[in-house]
């Protein structure tokens, strides 16, 4: 069945590459965005209707969801991956992974719609070691105990030709001789944008999938110090990389985030990374088992 979707987040990375599916997939798409989109993006995207207005803002998030209509569907891609400290995380934290889950529940409940898909992280815990994983953790919960017809997706870390991922280290590696690193050996399992933008688009119509979390994952485990050896190679420079003591790079850490700006990294950062970001043992590769999708790997980002 064709839906009218609501697509919260839909102007990032991840949210471009859904928006693209939901289309191809005959979906009409509705983009909350605080800015006014630029007019050639708006002819690129014909079929997508972009509201101005902050997702915050409860009487506006109240209105999309009454013209959404009782058989839409909501999908929240909205997070964040810095914040100041806090307990049991920051505000920041506080706002994007848990108030608007929140509000979005209590705006899907009013208007009488059911379907919510919603994106999580691998690693999410509300007991975890770092702020985003427990805001993500309680996020979940939240989701869990709704009353709504929810998917939880939870990827590892993300990979497509605009991430925020390989892309920042490619660009280090053209600035720097040397790539120093803190928690050079923690595991990642890198899941294509692509990916996971499909599978969330076909959940929308699996019953079997409502009620269900998903860990997505691609089909290879990299460890950081591998990952920023691959950026080096694809932007062109190649780069030795130095492991920095845990307590080095702490203080690294605290000394980016007194820099204008999100830092490069964070202290919470290197607590999330305390828990290798990969499939648990013996799990199921449910892009494929319960999707269809066949795992791109790293590499195809090099092609």
């Amino acid at each position: 069945m064709m839906s009218p979707v609501l697509l919260v987040g839909g102007s990032g990375f991840v949210g471009r590459s859904v928006t693209a599916r939901l289309i191809e997939h005959g979906h009409t798409v509705t983009i909350p965005t605080r800015r006014l989109v630029r007019p050639e993006r708006v002819a690129r995207m014909p079929k997508v209707k972009w509201v101005q207005g902050s997702v915050h803002d409860a009487p506006f998030l109240a209105d999309l969801c009454r013209s959404l209509g009782p058989d839409g569907v909501v999908i929240n891609l909205v997070g964040t991956l810095h914040d100041r400290p806090g307990q049991p995380y920051g505000e920041k934290f506080k706002s994007v992974h848990v108030d608007l889950v929140r509000q979005l529940v209590e705006a899907m409940t009013a208007a009488g719609i059911r379907r919510y898909i919603h994106m999580s992280a691998l690693g999410a815990d509300s007991g975890g070691p770092s702020m985003y994983q427990r805001s993500k953790g309680d996020g979940e919960q939240l989701v869990r105990s709704s009353g709504l017809e929810w998917t939880i997706f939870r990827p590892s870390v993300i990979f497509g030709a605009r991430d925020n991922f390989i892309n920042l280290f490619s660009r280090l590696a053209s600035r720097l001789p040397v790539m120093p690193l803190a928690c050079s050996g923690a595991k990642f399992q890198p899941v294509s944008v692509e990916n996971v933008a499909e599978a969330l688009v076909r959940a929308i119509d699996m019953p079997h999938a409502v009620g269900q979390s998903y860990d997505l994952a691609g089909p290879e485990v990299w460890t950081l110090a591998q990952l920023v050896r691959f950026a080096a190679r694809r932007a062109g420079h190649a780069r030795p990389v130095v492991p920095l003591p845990l307590w080095v790079g702490i203080v690294q850490a605290y000394l980016f985030e007194l820099l204008p700006g999100d830092p490069l990294m964070s202290r919470d950062n290197i607590a999330s990374m305390r828990v290798d970001n990969v499939l648990p043992p013996g799990s199921d590769q449910v892009l494929d088992t319960v999707f269809g999708i066949f795992p791109e790997p790293l590499e195809s980002l090099s092609k």
